[in-house]
């Protein structure tokens, strides 16, 4: 437990920091970065198929998080969902979740550092690839440096860069509103919809680009324990967080590619080009273009402050409940943070951005989907049937419709992934059960230490 000398946390954010939270952690590198794999993924525009079968997916899956969100408002999100559920089997899957954080959410962080030096090529051509993802690692230094304070201020300061980030994508849209061209942007290729297992294949990989490029609307469910008013707060939040954003995507999207060819760009090399600086070039020239890309790079390391503030909560709370490492339970004895697992998780990401950004998505998402999200959409199923009695200020809309489709939809994604991708998964996933019932052989209690 937690020291009874370290000071309570503050509830501070209320719906517009928390939309702002979830807003900027979806939008910072996501659309910008992306955009290449997921026309490469079906070779052309039909590709914006997987967003739609991704933002159906997050919809139905966010009314899952708003329930469980709403419910238990405490720090950690997934890991106190799982840890609340599934009778003995909780303490299990709460510390198969808490094994994979520690992996795929430095990951999502270090994907927005490796977009930041990808990024900032456009404005310094003469760098090497290593000077480029030192650049995005320094980045995270900053962040850190950034988040080691109390949560009052981090309210505000979400805030502004929620700003930038906004204008940043209003200068895309406006200006891709004013140049756009229909017959470049639905330039399809010959036999684009044409029904095949090939077909499947490419909406199941362009549809997983959708959901990285979503992740995020729930990061406020991870700071429970700051939120004001959780029970309205988080719902609302998780929601017009998608909503809004998946309208952002299509006007970022179809700008894009309503003014310069998806040919220019597929297939996607690695590093990928940064098109967003391309698109405003060829508009507003050079000049125009480069202080753009300082926007882009404000919305990227929005992106990843939002995403660390809310992943270094997680150890936070798994060791306040006596599942990891006590030290990392203690919050800053003046500002009431959680400041060594803000480290922890920091530097892993800061050590993850060299690694290329392909590797790092297809990471992140193969050790996510089973354990966390298939295994909160089994809480939810699991409190509602064992546990009537809980309170729930939110109520999932045509109980259990939205969780069935989001299993499905979790589901057709895994089974569309390449052979190697499932080998990782498994064999992580695997890994990590051994390691549970080691712990438990070697007669360490799991209520005490991870």
């Amino acid at each position: 437990m937690t020291p009874a000398t370290d000071p309570p946390m503050e509830r501070r954010f209320g719906l517009l920091q928390a939309t702002a939270l979830n807003m900027s952690n979806m939008m910072g590198a996501g659309p910008f970065i992306t955009i290449p794999l997921l026309m490469s993924a079906m070779g052309g525009p039909q590709a914006m198929l997987g967003w739609v079968v991704a933002l159906v997916i997050t919809v139905a899956d966010g009314l899952v998080w708003s329930e469980l969100g709403a419910a238990m408002p405490h720090s950690g999100g997934t890991y106190g969902y799982l840890r609340a559920s599934f009778g003995r089997g909780g303490p299990f899957m709460a510390f198969l979740f808490i094994w994979q954080l520690i992996v795929s959410g430095p990951l999502e962080i270090a994907s927005g550092y490796i977009g930041f030096g990808q990024y900032l090529r456009y404005l310094w051509p003469a760098a090497t690839d290593f000077e480029l993802k030192l650049a995005g690692a320094l980045v995270g230094v900053v962040v850190i440096f950034l988040l080691y304070r109390q949560i009052q201020g981090i309210a505000r300061l979400m805030v502004s860069l929620w700003a930038g980030v906004m204008i940043t994508i209003a200068a895309v849209i406006v200006t891709g509103v004013m140049h756009f061209d229909a017959k470049v942007a639905f330039d399809f290729p010959p036999h684009a919809f044409q029904f095949s297992w090939g077909f499947l294949l490419g909406l199941g990989a362009a549809s997983r680009v959708g959901i990285y490029d979503y992740l995020g609307y729930y990061d406020v469910c991870y700071i429970g324990d700051e939120v004001k008013e959780p029970g309205r707060v988080i719902p609302r939040s998780v929601l017009i967080s998608l909503v809004g954003v998946a309208l952002i995507y299509m006007g970022i999207n179809l700008s894009i590619i309503g003014t310069m060819s998806w040919r220019e760009f597929v297939p996607a090399a690695d590093p990928l080009p940064p098109v967003a600086s391309m698109f405003m070039e060829k508009i507003h020239g050079r000049g125009a273009a480069q202080l753009f890309t300082v926007l882009v790079l404000w919305t990227m390391v929005a992106c990843v402050f939002a995403l660390l503030l809310g992943y270094s909560r997680i150890p936070y709370a798994a060791a306040r409940d006596g599942h990891f490492f006590k030290a990392f339970g203690r919050l800053h004895p003046t500002g009431a943070f959680p400041h060594l697992s803000l480290l922890v998780i920091g530097g892993l990401s800061i050590a993850f951005a060299f690694l290329p950004l392909m590797t790092v998505i297809d990471g992140l998402l193969t050790t996510r989907m089973a354990v966390q999200f298939i295994g909160q959409i089994g809480a939810l199923l699991w409190l509602r049937k064992h546990r009537p009695e809980m309170k729930r200020p939110f109520r999932m809309w045509l109980y259990p419709v939205p969780a069935l489709v989001a299993l499905v939809g979790w589901i057709g994604l895994i089974v569309t992934q390449t052979g190697e991708q499932l080998a990782y998964a498994l064999g992580f996933l695997v890994l990590g059960v051994a390691s549970f019932f080691v712990w438990v052989a070697l007669k360490v209690n799991p209520d005490t230490s991870l």
